[in-house]
């Protein structure tokens, strides 16, 4: 058995706003070191805890979880292409092991993975479909979340199945940490926004381009100090990411979505992401773990960390 794991931040703000050059040369040399290090691993399983932002996932049947079977880009934000390499047999495996832990996930045969999941692996694994991946979807955008401790046990019971796996195994988590996008919340919108969220897969090309718009203007004005995004909070950020490191993950028991909302924003709730990514590196035995690179990057709408570990059972 082998195991690592890297979490990251994802944001889709990369390719369109560029911050001081020398936040984005170290940032983006960060994930360069990562993926020349995913290479050398050369994964033959990539297990993928990430959210969705409302381009796969909607309230007309919202899970907390779900393991995609087979699963294709969701084509927002023209990041990846096509099918993702899903290893269907060994991912329906890993659904009955779930449900065996009394974990209740839910499953799909067409799953929409959105940038949350795409752009992690474009940035580490080099495209969507280099190396067979299995992706978990958490939901960490449409109220209500699945409490944190719940993805603490997802976590657990993938890491249990992945601990009698022979193959080198990738777990990757994305997500976070604290960034305020303009997300629309259900109950406090228009009419069309809310049947947007219930039922808003397959938008026009002008309806997504319209809206990714109204992100990238909102990242332009978190950077000149405008908005009504929260602001990052790196200290909040910093304390998550030692957290990980120390692998005491007891904090997430008991963390409230409350508490994730008033420091880490509207997007912060994806840290269950890493929650659930880190418990299954520790449900396979004791890790060690490093912080990679982190940096609040205003423009990007997002407190950018990167943490990699190696299991250290044998």
């Amino acid at each position: 058995m082998s195991i690592k794991l890297i979490c990251v931040s994802h944001s889709p703000m990369m390719d369109f706003i560029h911050p001081a050059p020398e936040v984005e040369a170290a940032a983006r040399g960060a994930f360069a070191e990562l993926a020349q290090e995913v290479a050398a691993y050369d994964p033959e399983l990539i297990v993928l805890f990430a959210p969705d932002h409302f381009n796969g996932f909607f309230y007309d049947l919202m899970p907390p979880f779900c393991i995609g079977l087979r699963a294709k880009c969701a084509g927002d934000w023209d990041i990846g292409e096509g099918p993702l390499n899903v290893p269907e047999a060994l991912a329906l495996d890993l659904v009955k092991a779930v449900q065996a832990e009394d974990v209740d996930i839910a499953y799909s045969y067409r799953m929409q993975a959105d940038h949350g999941f795409t752009q992690p692996l474009e940035l580490l694994a080099g495209s969507v479909a280099r190396y067979p991946t299995i992706p978990i979807f958490i939901n960490g955008a449409a109220k209500p979340f699945p409490p944190c401790r719940r993805a603490l046990k997802l976590g657990e019971a993938v890491g249990r199945f992945l601990a009698g796996r022979p193959e080198r195994i990738l777990v990757v988590g994305s997500g976070g940490l604290s960034h305020d996008p303009p997300t629309p919340q259900f109950g406090s919108v228009p009419p069309e926004v809310e049947e947007f969220l219930i039922a808003g897969r397959n938008p026009s090309p002008e309806a997504r381009r319209a809206r990714q718009e109204r992100v990238v203007e909102n990242g332009r004005l978190l950077a000149r100090g405008q908005g009504s995004s929260q602001p990052l909070d790196p200290d909040w950020d910093l304390g998550l990411i030692n957290t990980f490191v120390t692998g005491d993950l007891t904090r997430f028991q008991t963390m409230t979505d409350e508490e994730i909302r008033a420091q880490g924003g509207r997007g912060g709730q994806e840290i269950r992401a890493w929650i659930a990514a880190f418990a299954c590196l520790k449900a396979a035995g004791t890790y060690q773990a490093r912080t990679r690179y982190y940096h609040p990057i205003d423009a990007w709408i997002a407190g950018m960390g990167m943490v990699s570990a190696d299991s250290l059972a044998s």
